[in-house]
């Protein structure tokens, strides 16, 4: 009997632990741009990270992209990003709406760390709505963080800057004003 029952205890800590569920991949990112543009998604468009630009990016993500360009998806005032960023040792995939120089929406698209997975439920992403970027490159609110998610939360909130940042950039030349994106 007690055998069954460490059978039994062994089964729920592996199968219904929620950790152990946690990471995977949520929504492809093909879809979410179409589930963003309601079915009509614009042509990609890509930025190539020049000099200039590859500085700017660095100040906000503490780091090089280790990419020659990024992709992005735009109609009228709205874009939308798909970025990726360690939180501790692996990738998370995040899909960015930003529309008027504000976020949209922010979903996690992929998570593949052990810790930090909390940031993909609304409880913690809806923190991102209407946020904008100040003339410093910070957003213009405070992110709560999450006990035991310090990463994660770090990942998130650096995706949403660069985010921010790039389409600051898109629409500064889409105005005719100077900016730091070469587009192709």
């Amino acid at each position: 009997m007690k055998t069954n029952s460490l059978l039994f205890c062994l089964y729920c800590g592996l199968f219904f632990n929620p950790h152990v569920f946690a990471t995977g991949n949520y929504q492809e990112p093909s879809e979410f741009i179409q589930e963003v543009f309601s079915g009509d998604a614009p042509r990609v468009s890509k930025i190539w990270i020049k000099k200039d630009l590859k500085v700017k990016i660095r100040e906000i993500m503490e780091h090089d992209l280790g990419v020659l360009r990024l992709k992005y998806w735009k109609k009228n005032d709205r874009t939308a990003w798909i970025l990726k960023e360690i939180g501790k040792v692996r990738p998370i995939t995040a899909g960015i709406v930003i529309n008027h120089n504000k976020i949209e929406r922010i979903k996690v698209l992929a998570f593949r760390e052990s810790r930090g997975w909390e940031v993909r439920y609304p409880f913690f992403t809806d923190q991102f709505s209407d946020v904008a970027l100040k003339e410093n490159k910070q957003l213009d609110r405070h992110i709560d963080g999450i006990s035991g998610a310090t990463l994660s939360v770090r990942a998130m909130t650096k995706m949403a800057r660069l985010a921010l940042f790039l389409h600051q950039e898109i629409e500064r030349m889409a105005n005719g004003k100077p900016g730091q994106i070469e587009q192709r």
